[in-house]
């Protein structure tokens, strides 16, 4: 393709995404393919030849389309969002276009450079202490296996790195907490064994008395507990930890202390919501994920240390082919994760700041905080509904009830409630389970969801319920 191709297409593309963002809300919002029915749309063979974009346009809109679930839907409500925005995704268009490798200042000074600046701002725009750094890494996931990879080495004098993990460590999270704390554990060499899954309180926040506890019977035991992770925010229900309380346990057990903000942090970008970080001065390690609740396009999770010497001792490896005459000058962000190389992701987040300002962004926020109240005034006025956890941010968990049924039944009814409304093609929602009951998550957090979405929602849920 030469450039001449490439600018009329690129245009093609560029409109082609703006009509997708404009009518996005007529297509159903899941995908109602069956598996294997988009591999069997596609040769088995790849093509010998080039073949003209026209074609390869052709075929992304008639296989590929009928085959994506739409994430950007006003009627999203399923999961945690995963927005995009205009400015980020004109931002990826010029980080694809310009290729960047940014393992190392040198690579891309300003690559480096922005991501600095721009994770300050980000600290300082949800209220984080000054003594903490930011870098980008792709996921939460990944930055809790960096927290828990940090806490090993803390714990074992760098000794882990060295000859291997030997000492009997252990890892601390509620029974809430998300799988990839598990998966963590696992890929850091602690061993499934070695994780405590605290148990919670009737609004499903950790325990803190309870992890006391299982602190002082693993110490009794001759075993090292090494780090606790708290969430902001949980995937099931929203709940939050008392990071305050179990930031002092850390302090006198000295113990690392994650905190898992994936969702919940971005709420901290209002004044109203910033008590949700009480305790942070005794935070190790925070991570929230600006592309769930902050416009950003996925990949983007903010990750921030506050002794930044022992991440990059945990993962630093100095090859001679990396060594350049500015190391000792410049931050290099290889140095601050699992991966070597990196995407030029500061960029989108850069162009999304200054694109909404903070005060659009807490515009944002505020009218989901807004919409998910109304929801749950509607679930709590309406007896055949009710309530199955505090209502912390913009997640609501619901379900219907009936009188004299079992939790079986109710789980089955709520299923078959799910089922039905998710079938419309209007709404897609989710579910869960919290202390052995089926409850629906309306997650409200759509960068197009309007007031309008989820009357919408609610009135298929209403109607919905009449027929089961």
């Amino acid at each position: 393709m030469n450039n001449e191709e490439f600018r009329r297409y690129g245009h093609d593309f560029i409109d082609w995404v703006a009509d997708y963002f404009e009518q996005v809300e007529e297509y159903p919002v899941c995908s109602t393919v069956k598996p294997g029915e988009i591999k069997s749309a596609l040769p088995a063979k790849p093509p010998v030849g080039g073949e003209p974009m026209k074609n390869i346009f052709a075929d992304f809109q008639e296989i590929i389309m009928p085959g994506i679930t739409h994430w950007q839907h006003p009627g999203w409500f399923a999961y945690f969002p995963a927005n995009n925005s205009p400015a980020s995704v004109l931002a990826e268009l010029l980080t694809a276009g310009l290729g960047a490798q940014c393992m190392i200042w040198q690579t891309s000074p300003a690559a480096t450079e922005l991501e600095e600046v721009v994770m300050q701002w980000l600290g300082k725009m949800i209220g984080l202490p000054e003594n903490i750094s930011g870098v980008i890494q792709d996921t939460a996931s990944t930055a809790t296996l960096c927290a828990l990879l940090t806490a090993r080495e803390k714990a074992t004098g760098f000794n882990s790195n060295r000859s291997g993990a030997r000492l009997p460590l252990c890892v601390y999270a509620s029974e809430e907490g998300h799988s990839s704390i598990d998966k963590a554990v696992k890929i850091a060499g602690y061993g499934i064994e070695s994780l405590r899954h605290i148990p919670t309180d009737h609004n499903f926040a950790l325990s803190a008395e309870e992890l006391e506890k299982a602190i002082a019977e693993d110490k009794s035991r001759g075993l090292i507990p090494a780090c606790v992770i708290g969430t902001l925010g949980t995937t099931s229900s929203a709940a939050v930890d008392p990071l305050a309380e179990i930031g002092e346990i850390c302090r006198r057990h000295d113990l690392w202390f994650h905190v898992d903000a994936a969702y919940g942090g971005t709420a901290a970008l209002l004044d109203e919501k910033r008590k949700v970080l009480e305790g942070a001065e005794m935070f190790d390690s925070f991570v929230f994920n600006p592309h769930k609740w902050m416009l950003t396009n996925f990949d983007c999770s903010a990750y921030f240390v506050k002794d930044e010497e022992l991440l990059i001792r945990t993962f630093e490896i100095h090859p001679e082919y990396l060594k350049t005459g500015r190391d000792e000058e410049v931050k290099n962000y290889r140095d601050w994760g699992v991966q070597l190389g990196r995407r030029f992701r500061a960029l989108k987040l850069w162009f999304v700041i200054r694109s909404y300002g903070v005060k659009g962004l807490q515009e944002i926020v505020r009218e989901h905080l807004r919409l998910a109240g109304l929801f749950k005034e509607w679930v709590e006025e309406d007896s055949r509904f009710a309530l199955l956890a505090p209502v912390n941010f913009s997640l609501v968990c619901f379900r219907l009830t009936k009188e004299g049924a079992s939790e079986e039944e109710l789980a089955r009814l709520n299923a078959a409630l799910l089922e039905k409304v998710n079938a419309t093609g209007e709404v897609f929602m989710t579910h869960t389970s919290l202390k052995g009951r089926y409850a629906i998550r309306m997650a409200i957090g759509q960068r197009t969801t309007t007031e309008k979405h989820v009357r919408r929602a609610w009135d298929l849920i209403s109607q919905s319920a009449l027929t089961l």
